[in-house]
Order: C-alpha cells, then sequence, then structure tokens
C-alpha cells in the first residue's frame, strides 16, 4: 500500500534526497554505455574539452536524479508515471567525488479532469553538489493515484 498520495502533495513543498556520492569509475562506466564522449571517457580528452576535465554525462546526471527520486519517495507513492519532462537544464559539470543531493519543490497540483482517480503534480528537481551549486535541474509533472475513501492521512 503506498504511504504517499496526490493529496499529500502541496504546492511550494520542499524535499532533500541523498546523497550520494558520484566516483570516476561510475562516470566512466555510464560514458561508455551511453554517452560515449571523450569529456566523459578520458580525463587528458577531457582537459581539452568545454570541461576542462573529466565530466559525466548530463544523461547520467538525470539517471543519478531519477534514482533519487526513487529511493527518496517515489517507491513509496501512488505513482502512475509521468506524461513526459518540461525541461531538462545541464548548468554545471557532474564531477567525480561530488557529493550530490536531490532538493524538489512541488510547484503545482491539479485534479485531472478525465481521470478522478489520479491528480497532477508538477515538480522542480535540482541536482546540487555540496556548496548547493545546481548541476542538473529538471521540472516533470507526476500522475499520482489519489487517496481511496476511507484510507486516512
Amino acid at each position: 500500500m503506498p504511504k504517499l498520495y496526490w493529496e499529500d502533495f502541496n504546492i511550494g513543498d520542499k524535499a532533500v534526497y541523498g546523497p550520494r556520492l558520484v566516483t570516476r569509475e561510475e562516470i566512466v562506466a555510464f560514458a561508455a554505455e551511453f554517452d560515449p564522449q571523450p569529456a566523459h571517457l578520458d580525463e587528458a580528452a577531457a582537459v581539452a574539452t568545454l570541461h576542462g576535465g573529466l565530466a559525466g554525462s548530463g544523461w547520467h546526471s538525470c539517471a543519478l536524479m531519477m534514482r533519487m527520486m526513487a529511493d527518496g519517495f517515489l517507491l513509496d507513492s501512488s505513482s502512475m508515471g509521468a506524461p513526459g519532462v518540461e525541461e531538462v537544464r545541464w548548468l554545471e559539470p557532474l564531477r567525480p567525488g561530488t557529493q550530490v543531493r536531490l532538493r524538489t519543490k512541488v510547484l503545482d497540483t491539479r485534479s485531472s479532469n478525465s481521470r478522478p482517480e489520479m491528480g497532477l503534480t508538477r515538480i522542480r528537481y535540482d541536482l546540487v553538489d555540496e556548496a548547493g551549486t545546481i548541476i542538473t535541474t529538471l521540472t516533470s509533472t507526476m500522475m499520482l493515484g489519489r487517496r481511496p475513501p476511507g484510507a486516512g492521512a
């Protein structure tokens, strides 16, 4: 039974999940499998790139965010998926040895017009480093089941 329903998400709610240490090995392994560009694979080659050194793929940062969402609250929720991602921005390089956290803020909630058992919750996610610098930001709407009658708060 889920612990979190649509009714549990209110505009302005904030939360922080993590931390998670990002290692050189996982940056290289992710890049080798999914984004084999020099800036993500090899320190020497990465120095000559815009990043100026080894940096994780932006898609790696999104995958980390998804894992932190799942561990933080999603697996304990009545999630029904998402209709997509509104925006992703890669603002700073994801460096090896960085301790990241996921900050969330509920931007909007509304009940579904076509599916009364569901509500929609728009959330901004920020992947931040130890200093609070935003590395990646993502905005998406979640579809969440509504609390069944008699389920309690």
